[in-house]
């Protein structure tokens, strides 16, 4: 290498180390980070609108019996993970992770066209992509925190994370533009190929991690994933402790409003081709993503310090209300399509940021308890409860989606009054118990 080049690699190496704080040493690990994030949210991003496309097909009665299903299998999946992860080494658990949902995918790519009727293939595809959604960005960051050191992390996490909100836009573009012209199951092979293309980054970032990073000693804390696997302990924490249960419930409700939506946004797509719906639902994925982007970078850090926790927490649930009565007397796709949006934007870039600060009111021993029992439970256990509710209201009862609008506008005021009551018991505290990261983006 000519001493021009020398001169011309130096001055980059210190023009990158003073502007965005990656050492030298951490470039390569960083961007290959970076990489990785972003083909795991693309690939999550194919399959979702797939995914979805396929309920509307179904009763709400057979989606609701797929929901019951889904907590059941997640909380044997997080049980049998935990398992694996006490007994072998964390640098063997990522690449099966992936190489099997990898395998998976490209298993339902060719194994469906092969029935004349694959409504149960379907299903079982709805239920695993539900299941890759609990791991695909968790043993990421596991991965991540196994790879870098805590000072390390301080400066390259952001840009790492920045490749999983790129890939969560640019992943639903995909359906969204192609859908009609390359088939269902084609999306599928594309998301397996991204998946399985992501083994062998895996496996260079540890050479990378042991040769540049020089972190060969550093292992992560696994102790959260540990305790999922045992996620029933937490139950006495939660009983015992009044913001938690309250945290609980607010959750509760978040995920019951959530699951109405979602029911009614399957219902009125049901008219629409398969191609159509996967890409109206790409579509929505696209807007949300970007618009969670763009108000986490503008707006989400100054909502709580300008309208104080309160009016921060129950914005998102007021607005829902309002949507969800305008929806019960024009109950049209358009209405709906905004309101899915606004929901899912406003949870991601405003209500759980703030939720998540609610954290710091407990211990961070009473929140490792806490934390799997709301992931198992309070999610996919209030999926379960809630699509059984709908299911109820529409079938059983034969309500309509006027009707069934009206009553989720009911469980959104709740949702908002709790929301204020959390909002101002934080507000009203002196001090919290300790700091929480709150930049993490669920799927």
């Amino acid at each position: 290498m000519t001493k021009e080049k020398l001169r011309i690699n130096s001055i980059m190496a210190k023009f990158i180390d003073k502007s965005i704080k990656v050492h030298p040493n951490e470039l390569k690990a960083t961007l290959l980070a970076f990489v990785i994030i972003f083909m795991l949210m693309a690939s999550y991003f194919i399959l979702r609108p797939v995914r979805d496309a396929m309920a509307s097909d179904w009763t709400d009665s057979e989606v609701s019996f797929l929901w019951n299903l889904q907590f059941f299998i997640s909380a044997a999946i997080v049980s049998v993970y935990g398992l694996i992860i006490s007994r072998l080494k964390f640098k063997s658990v990522v690449p099966l992770v992936y190489s099997a949902f990898a395998l998976s995918f490209l298993a339902f790519y060719l194994v469906t066209p092969q029935f004349s009727d694959p409504t149960l293939v379907e299903k079982c595809f709805y239920v695993w992509v539900s299941a890759f959604s609990l791991f695909h960005v968790s043993v990421f960051w596991s991965f991540m925190a196994d790879t870098f050191s805590k000072e390390q992390s301080k400066r390259v996490f952001a840009i790492i994370a920045a490749g999983g909100s790129a890939g969560a836009i640019i992943g639903p573009m995909i359906p969204t533009l192609f859908a009609e012209k390359l088939g269902l199951e084609s999306l599928m092979l594309i998301a397996a190929i991204g998946l399985m293309l992501v083994v062998p980054l895996v496996l260079y970032m540890y050479r990378l991690k042991a040769e540049e990073l020089h972190n060969e000693q550093l292992t992560a804390d696994l102790t959260e994933a540990k305790l999922k696997a045992q996620w029933w302990t937490g139950f006495q924490a939660i009983a015992t402790n009044k913001t938690l249960l309250a945290i609980s419930a607010f959750i509760l409700l978040y995920v019951f409003i959530g699951s109405f939506v979602y029911f009614e946004q399957k219902n009125l797509l049901a008219e629409y081709s398969r191609e159509d719906r996967t890409q109206i639902l790409g579509g929505i994925d696209w807007v949300t993503n970007s618009l969670t982007f763009l108000l986490a970078f503008f707006v989400t850090g100054r909502l709580t310090i300008k309208l104080g926790m309160a009016a921060t927490l129950a914005l998102v649930p007021f607005i829902i209300m309002a949507g969800l009565l305008i929806l019960a007397f024009a109950p049209i796709i358009v209405v709906l399509l905004a309101l899915q949006v606004t929901r899912r934007a406003g949870n991601y870039a405003v209500t759980r940021p703030a939720r998540e600060m609610l954290f710091t009111e407990v211990s961070k021993d009473e929140r490792f308890k806490a934390k799997p029992v709301i992931d198992i439970v309070v999610y996919r256990g209030g999926d379960a409860v809630s699509g059984s509710v709908f299911a109820l209201l529409s079938e059983g009862l034969g309500l309509g989606l006027a009707a069934i609008s009206l009553v989720g506008a009911g469980i959104a005021a709740v949702w908002g009054a709790l929301a204020v009551y959390l909002g101002r018991r934080y507000d009203g505290a002196s001090s919290p118990v300790e700091p929480v990261n709150v930049v993490k983006k669920e799927a």
